[in-house]
């Protein structure tokens, strides 16, 4: 009248979705009544692992290979009230059945792997082209602001060069206009007329 614990052997099952999988799994059971375990049928555990098995292709099969994955527990309880259904009239009580390990072809994890990463590799390209059109949304926004204020971009310029600090190492080139230049050479011209 115990809990009795019974492998499911290694299935080879193909999904819905044409993929082989190899699956086993754990049938948790006990008897409810004795007399109807042993009288009804010949070797209830045998019986008991020979419909968990068929159950599990059954519920397997219908099934894509996500799905599978996935949904571990559901695929469980499915297989479970199959067998349970079945072992009803044996005077069994199927409490669980839990599936262990779900295998699949190593090229085709190879490709599920590589599928993950370039899914990682898109999410991560998506955040850093947003963080870039923030970016440059708030330097359009502070251009805006320094071409209202006339001495916003020399303040600018100024806290820049200061932030390059007193290393020699460092070499500022600043950028002149050509017309302050050639208003510099015209004074130029016209002090030295004046000599």
């Amino acid at each position: 009248m115990r809990i009795v614990t019974i492998d499911i052997p290694r299935q080879q099952v193909i999904t819905k979705d044409n993929v082989p999988v190899s699956i086993n799994g754990v049938v948790y059971f006990k008897v409810r009544s004795a007399e109807d375990a042993i009288i009804k049928i010949q070797e209830y555990e045998y019986a008991i692992n020979q419909y968990a098995q068929t159950a599990l292709r059954d519920v397997v099969g219908r099934m894509t290979l996500d799905e599978v994955l996935t949904e571990r527990e559901i695929v469980g309880k499915q297989i479970e009230q199959i067998v349970d259904k079945a072992s009803d009239a044996w005077g069994i009580e199927v409490t669980e059945i839990r599936l262990q390990d779900i295998d699949m072809p190593e090229d085709l994890k190879r490709l599920m792997s590589r599928q993950a990463s370039s899914e990682r590799e898109k999410r991560a390209n998506i955040i850093k082209s947003e963080g870039d059109k923030m970016a440059a949304e708030n330097l359009a926004k502070a251009a805006s602001t320094m071409a209202k204020s006339p001495g916003a971009m020399q303040l600018r310029t100024l806290q820049t060069l200061d932030g390059l600090g007193p290393t020699a190492s460092n070499t500022v080139v600043i950028a002149v206009p050509v017309d302050v230049l050639e208003l510099a050479q015209q004074l130029n011209k016209g002090m030295k007329k004046k000599k």
